[in-house]
């Protein structure tokens, strides 16, 4: 209640389109709710949550692909 803005995140063309379609339903079913996608820049946009527990998952390190705050508390958990 009392949200006006809505904040999603694409990747790909197809989070996009799909992002885009619920944008303009959301503001269809509720015109005071504005949307705003947000692209990542192009060397994270392959970056996925499951990626990252993947590589975490396998004992990989996804330092590359977070921030350096997620990157030390993955460090912490699994160290």
């Amino acid at each position: 209640p009392g949200a006006t803005v809505l904040w999603r995140g694409g990747r790909t063309a197809t989070d996009f389109d799909y992002e885009y379609t619920m944008a303009h339903t959301n503001t269809r079913l509720s015109p005071g709710i504005e949307t705003v996608i947000l692209t990542p820049p192009p060397d994270l946009a392959i970056v996925s949550s499951t990626l990252v527990r993947e590589i975490v998952a396998a004992g990989g390190d996804a330092s590359q692909f977070v921030p350096d705050c997620v990157a030390r508390a993955l460090a912490g958990r699994n160290g």
